[in-house]
């Protein structure tokens, strides 16, 4: 891409499996640049985890450069336990780019999928083919499919890119 072009991060936060997704807007071109889900070890104790998520989102930060970044905003969940797990982790996918001096915007999990979809209430299946013809380019897609970590995470990234110019960006 040009040099008018912004790199994003999109983060789909979560405790066991963090997706992440980079891509390029330049005008109303899109171009995939990479990819993947940070792993933790749900056997292993909960600050070994969260550093795990914190050191690998760092390290995609360092090697792809974006220069913004969009996090999904946490939905209610039933079980406190899991909510708080995911907040800590949410926390995580906050903080490691605003620490890298990036800008972080969120978006409700309803407003990614209509942007990527058409519709508030699309299956992840949905989300990750209109992600593919979006980015036809994406290296990240087996032969099962695009992980659906990674693909919400380009969702994500996707959603910022048509909505940054209106969205609330705090600059470090």
């Amino acid at each position: 891409m040009g040099a008018t072009a912004i790199r994003i991060l999109g983060i789909d936060p979560g405790l066991r499996n963090m997706g992440w997704g980079i891509i390029d807007y330049a005008g109303s071109r899109l171009s995939y640049v990479a990819s993947g889900s940070i792993h933790s070890n749900s056997r292993d104790e909960l600050g070994v985890r969260l550093r795990r998520l914190h050191e690998g989102l760092a390290r995609v930060i360092d090697l792809h450069a974006p220069q913004e970044a969009a996090v999904e905003e946490t939905f209610v969940n039933r079980d406190p336990q899991s909510a708080l797990k995911l907040g800590q982790a949410r926390g995580i996918a906050l903080v490691v780019p605003a620490l890298a001096g990036l800008p972080v915007a969120e978006y409700a999990a309803n407003l990614i999928k209509k942007t990527v979809t058409g519709t508030g209430h699309a299956e992840k299946a949905q989300i990750a083919l209109m992600v593919r013809m979006l980015l036809p380019k994406c290296a990240a897609f087996d032969p099962q499919g695009l992980a659906a970590d990674a693909a919400d995470a380009l969702a994500i990234a996707i959603t910022h890119a048509h909505h940054c110019k209106t969205a609330v960006v705090r600059r470090a």
